[in-house]
């Protein structure tokens, strides 16, 4: 990081907890004064002060409002927490006849002051509701929080669509790529980041304090996080990298702890083999793309050797979709299941073996969902930032996890910094996914039956 970057970053926290002292000074006992001049009751409906917060005019009593809020809505149980979104959902919606008056008016004179006030009119009082909830001390953390409170009650609840919409769309300005920092974690790291990526990890978990030196410690490992000044020491989302002499195709031998650790300038492929989502409140705000493309050219520029970047990534979703095909009455998924859990006695020209993969192949590139995506996450996750789907590796995870979800099936997705815009742009405009010779190849029979 840049030493005036670093240097403003540390002002800047400086100046927030500057404030949160002042404003705890300053704090009224038992109420707040809103701008007409009514006395806001500590106790009064939660919603009730939403309303006050969104008529104050003092800076200053506002921030005190929006953090009496906040800590409200945090000592709230799920159900005082769901009416309260509720509430905000419903009660802070735009004026239609404002709206209509607006049209009206653009359509009589169609200048740009016209369109701003049918833009203006159009926007739900709500969103300014959690503009004002962002100025308190750690708001930005605490409305993090209640999104993910608001995705756990939304399936169940349709009520709340527009209200996280509103969150989302304020969400990614505020966590847009020029917030964010990116830094490098290692074994020096704060104890409680190394604690956080303990916690976090979600590709192959960190069971042992050993375990997690291991992926930090040695010479051929990074590890990159994205963060947030309003966030502090929590990370928006890290990616673990073991530098390779080759691409590899076994977690287990990347991450066994008896390895040898490889000289880094000897390297010649980063591996991205582990990239974990720390925010639930965050989900559908995308840093993935932005991290490993930074990475990748911040490897590029310690080690100029490096000739691969690719990931050794899981299938999640394999296994239970090929449960729902034979279900389906589909004969190559049901005769797949019929052969039982794949081990290493079943040889590369073993029909079993090229039956599954073809299958795989089949479940990566040509199985969408409802919107023509990818069905996959993993692989609408990197398809979508630019990688090639490169090569599926048989047996390449045999942990239980591994087994149970793709039946120790792994893909590597190769990002090739020269086509990644292009394949990014050809699979986000038409749908169309890069993948290697090896890949169509196996996929072929498939389209032919």
């Amino acid at each position: 990081m840049p030493l005036v970057r670093s240097r403003l970053i540390r002002d800047n926290l400086a100046g927030d907890i500057l404030e949160s002292l002042f404003q705890r000074w300053r704090r009224p006992a038992r109420a707040t004064k809103a701008a007409a001049g009514v006395l806001i009751a500590a106790d009064a409906p939660l919603i009730d002060r939403a309303a006050a917060l969104l008529e104050e005019r003092s800076q200053s009593s506002g921030v005190h409002l929006a953090a009496q809020i906040l800590a409200t809505y945090a000592a709230l149980d799920d159900a005082g927490r769901h009416d309260f979104l509720r509430a905000l959902a419903a009660r802070f919606v735009p004026d239609v006849a404002g709206i209509r008056a607006a049209l009206a008016a653009y359509d009589a004179e169609p200048t740009m002051a016209r369109l701003s006030a049918v833009t203006r009119a159009a926007e739900a009082p709500r969103q300014e509701v959690l503009r004002r909830l962002n100025q308190a001390p750690a708001g930005t953390a605490a409305l993090v929080a209640m999104r993910a409170d608001l995705l756990r009650f939304l399936p169940d609840d349709p009520s709340l669509a527009a209200l996280d919409e509103d969150m989302t769309h304020l969400l990614r300005s505020w966590f847009n790529r020029g917030f964010l920092v990116l830094r490098r974690i290692d074994w020096s790291s704060p104890a409680d980041l190394l604690e956080r990526i303990i916690r976090y990890e979600a590709v192959h978990s960190i069971a042992t304090w050993d375990d997690l030196r291991a992926r930090l410690l040695p010479a051929d490992r990074r590890c990159y996080g994205f963060f947030h000044p309003a966030l502090g020491d929590e990370p928006l989302i890290f990616v673990e990298v073991a530098l390779c002499s080759a691409m590899p195709d076994s977690v287990q031998a990347l991450l066994a702890p008896d390895r040898a650790v490889l000289d880094p300038q000897a390297a010649q492929a980063a591996v991205f083999y582990s990239i974990s989502n720390c925010q639930a409140g965050l989900a559908g705000i995308s840093f993935g793309q932005f991290l490993i493309k930074q990475v990748v050219e911040d490897l590029g520029a310690e080690f100029p050797g490096l000739a691969t970047h690719v990931t050794l990534s899981p299938i999640p979703g394999f296994a239970r979709w090929l449960k729902e095909a034979a279900g389906k009455g589909d004969g190559a998924a049901a005769q797949a299941l019929a052969q039982g859990a794949p081990d290493a006695t079943w040889a590369e020209t073993d029909p079993r073996r090229q039956a599954l993969l073809r299958l795989a192949a089949r479940y990566l590139l040509a199985e969408r969902d409802g919107k023509g995506r990818l069905r996959d996450p993993v692989a609408r996750f990197h398809v979508g930032n630019g990688a090639r789907v490169e090569r599926l590796c048989w047996q390449a995870d045999t942990s239980p996890r591994g087994m149970a979800q793709s039946f120790g099936l792994m893909v590597n997705y190769l990002y090739d910094l020269a086509t990644v815009e292009a394949n990014h742009n050809a699979y986000a405009r038409h749908r169309v996914v890069n993948a290697s010779g090896a890949l169509h190849t196996l996929l072929a029979p498939a389209r032919a039956a």
